[in-house]
């Protein structure tokens, strides 16, 4: 669904404190932000994350020890390694990384999380507010470790709450797979054009060829005309 039903605290809460209404108030932007609240808030839901994390390759994740310490790690991999689980949650396979394990002790402590997800190429983006836990359920890491690797747990968030941004600001990047596929299609049909060319081009000399061979054979016959009147 789009928005949360308004009868309970906006879903935006989760973002919005008091110290952040405030602040608002403050630079005149709070009654657009009470427009939203008045419609529940921010979106709730996975379904309609389903085809955005689905072409995903990238993400932010940003969580927090209990006393509030934040920390941001990025977490990529094949397009879809972030992958909708069911209404409410989501989750990617945790694939060996420096050892620190500064995001599994946070979790540990303090289960709230957001992840930042860009879509460069067509300026898009998406926050999501959750909470999340670590997960060694064989049939989840199953699911979710890409074809040529493999983890032995998984981050899962439940949703809390997610929200579009405004693309104003997004830098338009490509994958580099991206730009090399759509260079050697453009290269195969250049090869295409230019093989059709040439045989036009050799029809064209045939035909100029064949038209040449029939001029000299009408000449020919016109100068045989009536030899035999003389």
């Amino acid at each position: 669904m789009d928005h949360a039903a308004p009868a309970s605290a906006p879903t935006s809460d989760v973002a919005f404190s008091p110290a952040v209404k405030a602040e608002q108030a403050r630079r005149g932007t709070r009654p657009a932000m009470e427009r939203l609240e008045a419609h529940g808030g921010f979106r709730t839901g996975t379904e309609r994350l389903r085809a955005f994390l689905a072409e995903s390759r990238s993400v932010v994740l940003a969580s927090a020890s209990a006393d509030g310490q934040p920390y941001v790690q990025h977490r990529g991999g094949p397009p879809g390694f972030l992958r909708v689980l069911d209404d409410d949650r989501i989750g990617f396979a945790d694939l060996a990384g420096n050892g620190q394990y500064v995001t599994a002790g946070n979790l540990s402590e303090n289960p709230r999380v957001q992840i930042l997800a860009i879509d460069y190429m067509r300026r898009r983006r998406v926050k999501i507010w959750g909470t999340a836990e670590m997960s060694a359920d064989p049939a989840l890491l199953a699911r979710l470790s890409p074809d040529d690797a493999s983890a032995d747990r998984a981050v899962v968030v439940t949703v809390t709450a997610w929200d579009l941004n405004c693309p104003q600001h997004i830098p338009q990047r490509f994958e580099a797979g991206d730009v090399a596929a759509a260079v050697a299609e453009r290269e195969s049909r250049i090869a295409e054009l230019e093989a059709k060319v040439a045989r036009l081009e050799a029809d064209a000399r045939m035909s100029e060829a064949d038209a040449r061979v029939a001029a000299g054979r009408s000449w020919s016959t016109e100068g045989c005309a009536g030899a035999g009147d003389d």
